[in-house]
């Protein structure tokens, strides 16, 4: 808490003058072109890895970076927080893209995979269901890494399968207005990976993976 009053002071000191004119454009309204799902975890911080300014990303975090799947009568199977963000992204905010980011050594999927019964927090049991799917899915894995990094990378696709069960997500999709990305990040080299469904695997974004992105986002 005491780094973060001191950091207010330094951003109103060094900061604040060169954001000051951004940030009263954007209390006039935001139109960030993606939604970024990411899980709560501290060490995960996506404005340092990808750059990113004010008004760039419209913001979930959880534990886990789940998304609840849709029943039949077109709501959340569980609470709507998370259904909720999405109807605003993408009726309000118009967002043409989604990325659901997951990252190595997550805790969420730590209690995953040594066994949701045995997690003692009522809540934080019942919330992992969303993730467990991704014990028994198959692909998309690199021997090389840990049981609990392999499973953190699978919940990635998990979730995208999950935000495919609504219906508004299905429609857009189909009219061209909406792309899903998988992206996973590492803490131990700070590399984030995406997901390329021609290879079936999480691919480093380095530069000739940034551009090989890029053109597919410009020819589409």
């Amino acid at each position: 808490m005491k780094k973060l009053i001191r950091g207010i002071v330094e951003f109103r000191q060094k900061v604040r003058p060169s954001f000051q004119e951004k940030f009263a454009k954007l209390a006039l309204g935001q139109s960030p072109d993606t939604l970024f799902i990411a899980c709560s975890d501290s060490r995960v911080a996506v404005n340092v890895f990808a750059s990113t300014d004010p008004g760039d990303l419209f913001v979930v975090r959880n534990v886990g970076n789940m998304v609840p799947c849709c029943g039949d009568d077109g709501h959340s199977v569980a609470d709507e927080s998370e259904a909720a963000a999405l109807e605003f992204a993408l009726m309000n905010l118009k967002v043409g893209d989604i990325v659901v980011c997951g990252h190595s050594e997550c805790g969420a999927m730590q209690a995953l995979v040594g066994g949701r019964e045995k997690v003692s927090a009522t809540n934080l049991k019942a919330w992992l269901r969303h993730g467990e799917p991704a014990l028994t899915r198959e692909g998309a894995t690199n021997a090389e890494l840990s049981r609990v990094n392999q499973v953190s990378q699978l919940n990635v696709l998990q979730q995208l399968e999950n935000l495919r069960s609504y219906p508004l997500v299905r429609e857009r999709i189909a009219a061209g207005k909406l792309k899903l990305h998988g992206w996973w990040f590492e803490l131990k080299t700070a590399q984030v990976y995406a997901y390329e469904e021609s290879d079936g695997s999480f691919v480093v974004i380095d530069e000739s993976e940034a551009t090989r992105i890029l053109e597919r986002l410009e020819s589409s």
